[in-house]
């Protein structure tokens, strides 16, 4: 039987409420002296070590007070829609971002300490997601590269050498098939699994992708079948290769999904697999001493194709709605700081994209340092497709079979009536 409560009562918690509410607030306020800034950080698996980073920094100086949010994306944006976005972020660098970039909303970073160590050759995949005016918008933090995975163990029991060439990855394909190897682990019921591993390494290898996605942006909505420039035309041939050497791979491909494929490689039932850094944990959790190798898949006879599909996976950037531009900027030349940005890759498996910068250590990706060490990389095809083009969709149907041509004329349409919709991007305004 529920109780009226009395005047009293309901006086004594309203005053409660009122107390607790005044400290939450408190807590968001300066204290003092001290200046609060907010956080954005999306690498959901670092958090750990991102929460270690910024308790120390708190602990270091009594100027700033930096509080995490891990809240995510969707809440990001929606704060710059309310005109209150973060002070600085530390997130996945693609086309969501994109639209912060290209109307301005994101503060110049050029004068800063951690500007003046970046690598110049990481400039252009910047720019590939937006550009404004006059401002360096973001900074590369962690850098992920991806190739091929391959058994170390199967290739030196069959003599098979790592291919540099398509012919020679045809002939290490037919050599393991006819010992009865699963040449690749394929796991095409997860569609992100086709467009970010076949789809980008097909197309990654075989052409220039800063080249072809100016050209493209160039075109704007006209890209189709007539254009000079259109994912039908570049994309065909690469899509063709795909579909053949997607005949090498496990005859369960289209049921399986990327725990499968994991499960499966560990288990020592395929020689190779396309996939990225973090696959590697999986991996570990069934075979921890498998030994494994990482090399870029060759689409053309010439070597000097060869490269490595990078994400940034990270950037920093300071939205120009922060009320906090000179903490925010402290707070992240800390984070710059070589042994802090060093430390932070070494525990992800990234890249540091500073000059000078020592390599990862793990033994698994040490194939992939001298491409990205001579800047023969290419970010993903698919990621530097908008969202609202359902891509990974369009991959997974080429691979189980789908005529190339059809469906990269789909992706043209797409492109075009995108383009149509989209706004100019804004100068940099004062």
């Amino acid at each position: 039987m529920s109780v009226k409560p009395t005047r009293a009562k309901r006086a004594a918690g309203l005053a409660l409420s009122l107390a607790l509410l005044g400290g939450l607030l408190s807590g968001c306020a300066s204290d003092g002296g001290t200046e609060t800034i907010r956080f954005t950080f999306s690498k959901r698996e670092a958090i750990p070590f991102m929460t270690k980073m910024v308790n120390e920094y708190n602990a270091s100086q009594d100027k700033t007070r930096v509080v995490l949010d891990t809240s995510g994306v969707d809440v990001v944006s929606a704060s710059f829609v309310r005109g209150n976005p973060p002070d600085l972020m530390l997130a996945n660098y693609n086309t969501e971002v994109s639209r912060f970039i290209d109307r301005c909303a994101l503060s110049d970073l050029s004068g800063t300490a951690a500007a003046g160590q970046i690598r110049e050759d990481y400039q252009p995949l910047l720019d590939q997601y937006g550009h404004c005016e006059g401002r360096q918008s973001a900074l590369p933090y962690s850098v992920m590269a991806s190739s091929v995975i391959y058994d170390k163990k199967i290739f030196a029991a069959h003599g098979i050498a790592v291919p540099k060439t398509w012919d020679q990855l045809l002939a290490a394909c037919e050599a393991l098939k006819t010992a009865g190897v699963t040449p690749f682990q394929a796991t095409i019921m997860d569609n992100w699994t086709v467009g970010q591993g076949w789809f980008d390494y097909a197309v990654g290898g075989s052409l220039d992708v800063v080249d072809f996605y100016q050209r493209l942006a160039a075109e704007g909505d006209t890209v189709g079948t007539t254009s000079k420039t259109s994912f039908s035309q570049a994309f065909a041939a690469p899509m063709a290769r795909m579909q053949q050497l997607l005949k090498y791979t496990n005859k369960n491909a289209s049921s399986q999904t990327y725990g499968d494929g994991n499960l499966a490689f560990a288990q020592g039932k395929a020689a190779m697999y396309l996939q990225g850094p973090w696959a590697f944990s999986e991996i570990a959790k069934t075979a921890p001493d498998l030994e494994l190798g990482t090399f870029p898949l060759p689409m053309t006879n010439d070597e000097k194709d060869l490269a490595v599909r990078v994400n940034l996976d990270l950037a920093a950037m300071v939205p120009q709605a922060s009320k906090h531009q000179e903490a925010a900027r402290a707070f992240l030349d800390y984070l710059y700081k070589p042994e802090h940005i060093q430390a932070y890759n070494d525990s992800q498996l990234g890249f540091t994209p500073l000059k000078g910068a020592a390599p990862p250590k793990d033994p698994r990706v040490a194939g992939m340092i001298p491409y990205v060490d001579q800047g023969k990389v290419y970010q993903g095809p698919s990621v530097l497709i908008p969202k609202t083009i359902p891509v990974f969709n369009y991959a997974q149907a080429i691979a189980l079979g789908a005529q190339p041509e059809a469906t990269l004329r789909t992706l043209d349409a797409d492109w075009a009536r995108l383009a149509f919709r989209a706004p100019a991007p804004k100068e940099k305004t004062k």
